[in-house]
């Protein structure tokens, strides 16, 4: 006769038979070791059952209960009745009782799972779509959802994080486990049965080859891991938290490792992604110092260190409590730099010891490494861009275009020398880093005004002139956008800015390029816009 007890009226629900199977051997024997303790029997299978008899666990295999052998190279050998009645079947149900006894088909009331290494495999370099195959799980997941719908009288766990409490609760409710836990282990259980499809479809759907389809898909899944819990969000009565999207292999902000200072919080995160996404924009050296987003300002110099300077020199008001971004390890020169002044957080692919050791000291001072840091290359697959909007969501490739010599077209009577076409590439790569409207006045080494987030682009050239720490005289001009007037090309001639670049595509463009030849400044169209809303 099947012994089936039922959920007692406290929402204890007793286990008497756990279904193990892990790919992921991390905490099994104790948790085994603790079932066994308690008198529970371990139905298992393959090199889980394995490792568990290796460690003198006692095991019954899942072929003694199905009277089937595992076929198919293990593809088969759970997905069967007598396995899957055993963990549906409603305890409260007069009838499904019955028919388990009728049939002497044992329930389940335990089943730990985790799935074939899908994830792991497909980050692996020259992992070959056959492989990627083979770690799809199919057992896995069926048995997961039908223990978590079972919630009511079957416990499920899938991350062995959960080993230790679960084992406790064990241990001190005599064998059973409450629904509390049920519930909370199910919705786990169903959330990570989610993500692994999540990961399959999106690896697939890269297969296809088919590029437009690739990069915008018909259907969106966001499913992204929890990595932490942030102390609040852009306010301190937001609750936020970070999330990191499972598939991506890049280096990023999110993946980044803190060496020391104190807790991120939601705009460090924000204000070190501006700055990591510009920093990567350069070759040479360069400091990148971000407030609220926008670069303050941007140097490039032989020496880390001079780069810097330059960067704060170019608005060291703003740079007080600002981000700052490196594309080269911090050197000890640098760092003495840096704890000059009060800085919020770094980002730079590394950091020297000597550095290291003069920043110990501002332990509030918190350091970000990024390591490998991403080389300039021409991108072979464009990331994505998420904005949300009430009800929806909007998507767009990321503006990851480059600044090709053959794409400039000088429209002015006067050609930019070299010295001055330096100077535009460097403010024109600054410029798709600043909120719309966008005005970067710059020299060849240095930003030396930038007017952010205006209204209107005549105001954002006013913006520019007047924060500018230095003369503008001598300084070139890059817009995000086209000029709708020549009034804004009139404020540069009057600031002494002596070229500008440009996208064009106004239906003024002439009055533009008039306003630049009548004050012998060069222009030059890039026939490319990077608005920043």
């Amino acid at each position: 006769m099947i012994s089936l007890k039922r959920t007692n009226d406290t929402g204890l629900a007793s286990v008497q038979r756990a279904l193990i199977s892990v790919s992921d051997k991390a905490g099994l024997i104790e948790l085994a070791s603790t079932l066994q303790s308690l008198s529970i029997q371990i139905v298992s299978t393959g090199g889980t059952a394995r490792a568990l008899r290796e460690s003198g666990v006692a095991v019954t295999d899942v072929a003694d209960i199905t009277h089937f052998p595992e076929m198919l190279d293990g593809r088969v050998k759970t997905l069967h009745p007598r396995i899957h009645a055993g963990i549906l079947a409603r305890r409260c149900d007069p009838e499904h009782r019955r028919q388990l006894q009728e049939l002497n088909i044992a329930p389940v009331d335990l089943v730990v799972i985790n799935l074939y290494p899908f994830e792991a495999t497909i980050s692996r370099d020259g992992t070959t779509l056959e492989e990627a195959i083979e770690q799809i799980d199919i057992g896995g997941p069926s048995l997961i959802r039908a223990a978590a719908k079972n919630f009511e009288d079957v416990a499920i766990v899938v991350d062995p994080a959960d080993y230790d409490a679960v084992a406790a609760e064990l241990r001190q409710e005599q064998g059973c486990l409450s629904r509390a836990s049920r519930l909370h282990l199910a919705t786990k259980a169903f959330a990570s049965v989610a993500r692994y499809d999540t990961l399959i479809a999106a690896y697939l759907e890269r297969q296809c080859g088919e590029a437009d389809h690739a990069i915008l898909p018909d259907v969106l899944d966001l499913r992204t891991v929890k990595l932490k819990q942030l102390r609040y969000g852009e306010n301190p009565h937001q609750q936020a938290a970070l999330y990191g999207n499972p598939l991506s292999r890049k280096p990023a902000v999110a993946g980044a490792t803190q060496l020391q200072g104190k807790e991120l919080s939601f705009n460090n995160f924000l204000d070190l992604d501006a700055a990591f996404a510009l920093a990567t924009e350069f070759d040479e050296p360069v400091a990148v110092v971000i407030k609220h987003t926008n670069p303050c300002g941007v140097g490039i110099g032989p020496r880390l260190s001079e780069a810097y300077q330059r960067a704060v020199a170019a608005d060291p008001v703003s740079a007080f409590g600002g981000v700052v971004g490196f594309n080269r390890p911090v050197d000890v020169e640098t760092a003495r730099e840096l704890a000059a002044i009060f800085v919020e957080a770094v980002i730079a692919p590394g950091y020297h010891e000597t550095a290291l050791a003069v920043l110990k000291d501002k332990k509030a001072l918190r350091l970000l490494a990024v390591d490998p840091w991403p080389a300039i290359t021409p991108p072979d697959h464009v990331g994505l861009e998420f904005r949300p909007i009430a009800d929806g969501m909007l998507v767009q490739e990321c503006d990851q275009i480059d600044l090709r010599p053959d794409a400039l077209r000088v429209v002015t009577r006067r050609t930019p020398t070299d010295a001055e076409m330096r100077a535009l590439r460097f403010a024109w790569k600054v410029a798709k880093h600043v909120k719309s409207n966008a005005i970067v006045l710059s020299n060849e080494f240095a930003t030396v005004g930038v007017g952010a987030g205006q209204m209107s682009r005549v105001d954002a050239c006013r913006l520019a002139i007047m924060k500018a720490a230095s003369s503008t005289k001598g300084t070139v001009l890059a817009s995000d956008a086209f000029f709708p007037f020549r009034d804004g090309v009139d404020l540069a001639a009057e600031a002494g800015v002596t070229a500008i670049i440009q996208p064009g595509g106004s239906i003024r463009d002439a009055e533009a390029i008039q306003a630049a030849d009548q004050a012998g400044i060069a222009m030059v169209f890039t026939g490319i816009r990077h608005f920043r809303h």
